[in-house]
C-alpha cells in the first residue's frame, strides 16, 4: 500500500506562513544569562523566564555536578516505581517549607503538574471555574477532568460570581487561576477570589509559576503577597528559581490525593537527582540572598520608566513580565526582528498564545540585568518605534 501524501499537513504549514503565525526554532549557544550568544551572533536577552539569573549560578552548576558523579544522570524511572529517591523526597519537604504549606508533591514539569493536580481532583459533578486568559497548561488540564468547565471574564469578579452561583448545585466548585498572569504579567485578584471562594464554599487552585520566587518579602509567591490561604498552589522550578520541574503545595490530604491520582505524576519518569539537588540550593539562594529580589525589583521600576519615557506606554505592575503591544502577528513579527537587528532577543508573541489582534513582544527584565543593557533595551524599541512608524 502506498503511503498517501502529507498535503494536508504542506496546506495548514502554507497557511500558517501566511498568517504570519509561522514558528521556527532558535538555537541558543551559550549559558543563559542576560547576554546570549544566538546563532553566532550576541544579543542581550529579554524574553527569558530566567528572572532572578539563576539558569546559570556556578552554586547550583556545582551543586547538580556532585549530585550526578554520586548519584548518576537519571532516575530511572516513575516516583511510584524505581524513580523515587531521597533527594525527591528532601524537595518536597522544601518546598512545602518555602510556601509554608503541609505539604508538596513533585512533578517532573510545572505542565504536568497544572494537568496533573486538576484532572485528579475536579471529578465528574464537579465544576471548574476558569480565568479566560489561563495558560495553555491550566486549560489542558480542564479538559481533562471530568468535571464542567465555566469560563469567567478575565479578573472581572463580579462574572466570577454570577458563575459561582449558577454553580452552587453542583457536587464542588473550583476556582482555577493563574496569579500572574504569562502574557500580560498582572495579578489575580487572590483577596477577592478568596472572599468569593469562601461565600460560595469553593476550592482555590492557583498557579504560582511567575510569582514564585518574585512576589511576596521572601520570594514565596502570590499568597504571601496577598496574605492569603488557598487549598493547592502549583508552581515550576523553570523560571526563577531557574532549574526543571513542577510542584503543588497544600494540606497533607490533597498532596496524598494527588500522589494516587494525578496521571501525570503516577506515569512519568521522575526528575533526576542533579536537577533536584540544584533546585534545593536556588530555593536556599534566592531565601538567603534578598538582594537578588531587590534587584529584580529595582531593574523592573527603571524599565517600566523608560520605555515610558521613550513613547511605550508599559502598566505599572510588580512582576518582570511587561508586555508590548504591537497588534496584528505580521507587524509583531517584522517588529521582533528589527529588534534582533539592534542586538536585542525578543521574539514576537503571537497567536494562538495570544488572541487575534494582540500580537506583542514579551519584555522580561532580569536581576542581572544592567543599567547600560537596559538603556539598550530602550533605544533599540525606541529605533524600531521611529521605523516602524510608531513612535
Amino acid at each position: 500500500m502506498i503511503k498517501p501524501a502529507y498535503s494536508w499537513a504542506d496546506q495548514q504549514i502554507n497557511e500558517l506562513k501566511k498568517r504570519g503565525l509561522y514558528r521556527t526554532l532558535r538555537t541558543s549557544e551559550s549559558v543563559p544569562s542576560s547576554a546570549v550568544e544566538i546563532e553566532g551572533k550576541e544579543m542581550l536577552m529579554v524574553s527569558s523566564n530566567n528572572y532572578l539569573g539563576l539558569a546559570a549560578d556556578q552554586r547550583l552548576i556545582t551543586e547538580a555536578s556532585k549530585t550526578m558523579k554520586q548519584y548518576g544522570v537519571g532516575s530511572t524511572g516513575s516516583r511510584l516505581t524505581t524513580g523515587n529517591s531521597m533527594w525527591h523526597e528532601q524537595l518536597e519537604k522544601r518546598i512545602a517549607c518555602f510556601k509554608k504549606e503541609e505539604a508538596a508533591i513533585v512533578f517532573s514539569s510545572g505542565y504536568l503538574a497544572n494537568i496533573g493536580v486538576i484532572s485528579a481532583l475536579a471529578q465528574d459533578g464537579d465544576i471548574i471555574l476558569s480565568d479566560e486568559l489561563n495558560h495553555a497548561s491550566l486549560i489542558d488540564g480542564c479538559r481533562l477532568s471530568k468535571a464542567k468547565t465555566m469560563i469567567y471574564r478575565h479578573v472581572d469578579m463580579n462574572d466570577l460570581e454570577r458563575k459561582l452561583k449558577q454553580a452552587r448545585e453542583s457536587q464542588r466548585r473550583f476556582i482555577v487561576t493563574d496569579s500572574v498572569f504569562s502574557m500580560d504579567g498582572n495579578l489575580a485578584p487572590l483577596p477577592e477570589i478568596k472572599e468569593l471562594a469562601d461565600k460560595y464554599n469553593a476550592f482555590i487552585i492557583v498557579d504560582d509559576a511567575h510569582a514564585t520566587g518574585i512576589l511576596g518579602e521572601n520570594g514565596r509567591g502570590s499568597t504571601e503577597h496577598f496574605n492569603v490561604r488557598v487549598d493547592i498552589t502549583i508552581g515550576t522550578f523553570s523560571k526563577a528559581i531557574g532549574t526543571e520541574g513542577g510542584f503543588a503545595a497544600g494540606s497533607h490530604t490533597l498532596i496524598e490525593l494527588l500522589r494516587n491520582k494525578a496521571r501525570s505524576f503516577i506515569f512519568q519518569t521522575a526528575l533526576p537527582p542533579g536537577t533536584i539537588a540544584a533546585t534545593i540550593k536556588s530555593i536556599d539562594i534566592i531565601e538567603e540572598e534578598k538582594s537578588l529580589i531587590e534587584s529584580l525589583r529595582s531593574n523592573i521600576k527603571k524599565l517600566q520608566k523608560q520605555l515610558d519615557d521613550t513613547g511605550f506606554h508599559i502598566m505599572e505592575q510588580p512582576t518582570p513580565i511587561l508586555p508590548v503591544l504591537i497588534g496584528e502577528a505580521q507587524q509583531a513579527a517584522a517588529f521582533s526582528n528589527h529588534l534582533e537587528r539592534e542586538g536585542v532577543f525578543a521574539p514576537a508573541i503571537r497567536p494562538p498564545t495570544v488572541p487575534q489582534g494582540k500580537s506583542r513582544i514579551r519584555l522580561t527584565i532580569m536581576a542581572s540585568h544592567t543599567e547600560a543593557q537596559i538603556q539598550q533595551v530602550c533605544q533599540a524599541f525606541y529605533t524600531t518605534g521611529r521605523k516602524m512608524g510608531m513612535l
